[in-house]
């Protein structure tokens, strides 16, 4: 007996048959023999009509839902065949959840069909049924479907699971109780804040205690920032009218902030905090837990903490040792922030409560051992100051810390306190700098790969440039050697495996371009086998060298000529283009016997490949190689006789400028139009070889950046044009466009060549990120070879700086650990060519972090006795104030003033 189904309306727009007027269905059915209804809902499955499945499925009676929900699971088998086998079901999805909605008996087998992985893939967007399930699972029965909405809701594993509108949606119907699971709670907060009034709905006053509680709101809710929108001012709003809600909201960010987390994880609980604005009597309560915060919270917790025990303060209501307690936190935190903060808290305090002073030494001797001069200098105005209330105990407290002094702070403080008297320093204040490391000399390559089993596993799996050098040049003197055997030894290894390389042209109307190396060396392999599907491919698949970076296209000739050889079989007996060095250098003996074989076997040289070899080169003429050259017959071996006489190409001119982004636009670098990027300029004496002029050159576009960790070894005696190139993949940039690595870096740090910006800015990029500490080793490096440019490290420094692409803060610790490491002279340079261009004009903020970079200024130049006055400075440190900055440029400018001797 049929069941009266839900009716579920049209979509807007669709026309329905006049009432008593036969529909199509029914004009087929009159000649069409009856078809069942598991043929029917297959039907509208192969049509992807999930409209009319949701129809179907809710009229059905008993017998055919049983009928259809025995069939649609091996359906599936059915679908999948049609589709290559790494596809999923995405384009059926819909429609298949309808159905699976419609008639699968169980909860709990609802509850698996819609969430069954081969309905999507990684790639799917949200699923966009929700009405239309919920229209299809009204019929059930209301527990039933509170028993589904607790199991979608426990199958939930992320925020952004692609069931999680449905379930909440069905938790909003049925009003069951919510699961204790925090994926929903975070996925709620998310959908919520963007509605315009939040706490309207149903699932508000459940959810609210546990945003407080799940791991992963903060981080769902960290861009939810404006007081006057969205979920912030909502819970603002709520808490102005409701004083319960107000205090459990307040609570509740207290009790976040215990539990800990990172700032990202915090900063939505820190900005409801202060939207709520508490007062000192909201906050009294809550005292102890402001005051176990401050030890160890994240630093815009324990600020928010410290402000609001401060205020708490005013009120006199703090007991004597939870002062004590809190100055011991806040004054051991590493933030110079924090610490100045809870030093200007104490001496506030002590002056209106002097009693208090016996008690401050402690705390005062925490920061007086501090890495910081200023906060040194704080904490030993304040001893001094508060000395003659303190006890004996107090001043032998303060004076077993006075040994972390420097020596003019420790000569105020021997003056006050006792104790030993401190010794006058050397010209480098006491510091013993280490050895710079000793340059290692460039080792040889390793042979040719000469296996095919071997070349076949680097298709796909390596980026290691000399593993690849090495591939070609085994490659191609197999061919030369053994054709017929090196074809034999391939066929079996491809079988096919690459004919996508083949593929049918492209939406601009031309063929598919080959873009890396692996491509053009597998297209050789299959001319090699007579499989290729046509000839000629390096027409039509190379690219346009608008399009390609220099050194990228060098790469992409080379790669193409072999195929090209191996079509034409020309294929040279051997590379000339080699490595001799793992710098990428070719010695010049060599290239003479490589030119020697490939003249006594009657063969011609690779075009490309010798043009790579000549810029491989040695910097060093080589009269003894250029004569043998020179008695060769052919062309290339008179070229290479005059480029090893000294005629060779001259060092280029290397400039360095920027693209800045259009006004008003983001430097996030998320815009590919507005993006703000390094554009190198390089200028380059005409060789008269195309290629060769054409990668001492820059394009007007930076390219898509394939095979970087080749480029510097394609340039091992200018290591300046090697980063000039690399130059355009240095920041970072969205999509796929791979970027510089600390690893490029330090393959150029082994290169020949005058350095000069282009190699500082690559260095002081990786210097300023804290993700890179290997590049103080690059430097080290550099600086124990004697060729850093440290005054243009200095200067691309801060051009970075002022552009927001590296924070001053890290770029001090980068270089004050090589200047520990040794390099302190070459860090003296650059930051004294940097300071110019940092230091704030009268009248403007400085930027966060430039009293700590002017501190080391300082430091590294009495390491190095330096002297000398910097204008910028002097103006500074004549300023009238007592910030840390200006006490820093008042020592700075008092060193480099200071009289020898």
């Amino acid at each position: 007996m049929s069941t009266p189904h839900q009716h579920v309306a049209p979509p807007t727009g669709t026309k329905l048959p006049a009432s008593g007027e036969p529909s199509r269905t029914s004009r087929r059915e009159e000649v069409v023999a009856p078809v069942s209804a598991w043929e029917e809902i297959r039907g509208l499955i192969d049509r992807k009509d999930a409209y009319a499945v949701a129809i179907r499925v809710t009229g059905l009676d008993e017998e055919a839902r049983g009928e259809v929900a025995a069939n649609l699971p091996g359906y599936l088998k059915t679908l999948r065949g049609r589709q290559e086998s790494w596809e999923r079901l995405d384009e059926h999805a819909e429609v298949l959840r309808a159905a699976g909605a419609g008639v699968l008996p169980g909860a709990a087998a609802v509850a698996t069909w819609l969430n069954r992985r081969d309905f999507s893939s990684r790639w799917s967007p949200p699923y966009g049924d929700t009405r239309r399930i919920m229209t299809i699972l009204a019929a059930r029965p209301a527990e039933w479907r509170a028993d589904l909405a607790r199991r979608l809701v426990l199958r939930l594993r992320t925020a952004e699971d692609r069931g999680m509108e449905l379930a909440l949606a069905l938790l909003r119907e049925t009003g069951t109780e919510v699961p204790a699971h925090d994926p929903v709670v975070v996925g709620w907060a998310g959908a919520v804040a963007g509605l315009p009034a939040p706490h309207r709905d149903p699932l508000f006053d459940v959810m609210l205690p546990r945003l407080f509680e799940a791991q992963g709101v903060g981080r769902a809710l960290q861009w939810e920032s404006d007081p006057d929108r969205s979920l912030l001012r909502a819970l603002r709003t709520l808490a102005a009218t409701d004083g319960a809600r107000r205090s459990e909201l307040l609570q509740g960010c207290v009790r976040r902030f215990l539990l800990g987390g990172s700032v990202t994880e915090l900063r939505f609980f820190v900005r409801l905090h202060e939207a709520l604005d508490p007062t000192p009597h909201e906050i009294e309560p809550l005292a102890r837990d402001y005051l176990r915060l401050l030890p160890a919270a994240p630093g815009p917790v324990a600020e928010l903490a410290l402000r609001h025990l401060r205020g708490l303060d005013a009120l006199d209501v703090l007991d004597p040792l939870d002062l004590l307690e809190g100055w011991e936190a806040v004054l051991f935190r590493p933030e110079r922030k924090l610490v100045r903060a809870g030093l200007t808290w104490l001496d506030q305090r002590v002056r209106l409560s002097p009693g208090l002073a016996a008690s401050v030494a402690g705390p005062l001797a925490t920061v007086l051992a501090a890495d910081s001069v200023e906060l040194q200098e704080r904490a030993l105005t304040l001893a001094i100051k508060y000395a003659g209330l303190m006890d004996d105990e107090g001043r032998g407290v303060v004076r077993d810390a006075l040994g972390a002094l420097p020596p003019d702070l420790g000569r105020r403080a021997f003056e006050v306190f006792g104790g030993e008297e401190p010794v006058e320093a050397g010209p480098r204040d006491g510091f013993d700098p280490p050895a710079l490391p000793r340059p290692e000399a460039p080792r040889r390559m390793p042979e040719p790969i000469d296996s095919v089993a071997d070349m076949v596993s680097l298709l796909n799996d390596s980026d290691d440039w000399q593993a690849w050098e090495r591939l070609l040049a085994g490659f191609v003197s197999l061919v030369h050697r053994d054709r017929a055997g090196a074809a034999a030894a391939f066929e079996p290894l491809l079988a096919g495996r690459y004919e996508y390389l083949y593929g049918e042209a492209d939406h601009w109307d031309r063929a598919q371009r080959w873009q890396r190396v692996d491509h053009w060396l597998i297209g050789a392999v299959y001319s090699l086998v007579g499989i290729a599907p046509e000839r000629g491919i390096w027409r039509s698949r190379l690219s346009n060298p608008r399009y390609v970076s220099p050194p990228h296209l060098l790469l992409l000739h080379r790669a193409a000529e072999i195929q090209m050889a191996v079509e034409q079989d020309v294929v040279p007996p051997l590379l000339l283009a080699t490595p001799t060095l793992t710098t990428g250098h070719v010695e010049a003996a060599e290239l003479v016997t490589r030119l020697e074989v490939i003249e006594a076997a009657g063969a011609k040289p690779l075009a490309a490949d010798l043009q790579q070899a000549l810029i491989r080169l040695p910097r060093e003429p080589d009269g003894e190689a250029a004569e043998r050259a020179g008695r060769l017959s052919s062309a290339a071996g008179r070229l290479v006789a005059r480029w090893l006489s000294g005629t060779r190409i001259a060092d280029p001119v290397v400039e360095m400028g920027w693209s800045h982004p259009a006004p008003g636009h983001d430097n996030s670098g998320r815009n590919h139009s507005g993006e703000l990027r390094p554009v190198p300029s390089v200028r380059a004496q005409a060789t008269g070889q195309l290629l060769v002029d054409r990668t001492f050159a820059t394009s007007s576009g930076r390219g898509d950046g394939l095979h970087l960790a080749w480029w510097p070894s394609m340039f091992p005696s200018h290591r300046e044009v090697a980063a000039a190139h690399l130059s355009r993949h240095l920041l970072n940039h969205p999509w796929y466009h791979p970027t510089v690595q600390t690893s490029h870096l330090r393959e150029l740090a082994r290169l020949d060549g005058p350095p000069g910006a282009a190699v500082a800015l690559l260095l002081a990029r990786m210097l300023g990120d804290p993700d890179t500490p290997e590049a103080v080793d690059v430097l080290l490096t550099m600086a124990g070879r004697g060729d850093l440019p440290a005054a243009e490290l200095g200067r691309r420094a801060a051009e970075l700086v002022e552009y927001d692409q590296t924070k001053l803060v890290h770029l001090t610790a980068a270089l004050e650990s090589a200047a520990r490491q040794g390099a302190h002279e070459e860090v003296w340079t650059a930051v004294a060519a940097a300071l110019p261009s940092l230091l704030p004009r009268a009248g403007r903020r400085p930027r966060h972090g430039l009293a700590g970079f002017v501190e080391l200024a300082a430091t590294t130049a009495a390491w190095c006795g330096a002297r000398g006055v910097i204008p910028e400075i002097e103006a500074m440190a004549a300023r009238k104030g007592s910030s840390g900055l200006l006490r820093e440029a008042r020592r700075l400018h008092g060193l480099l003033t200071a009289k020898e001797g």
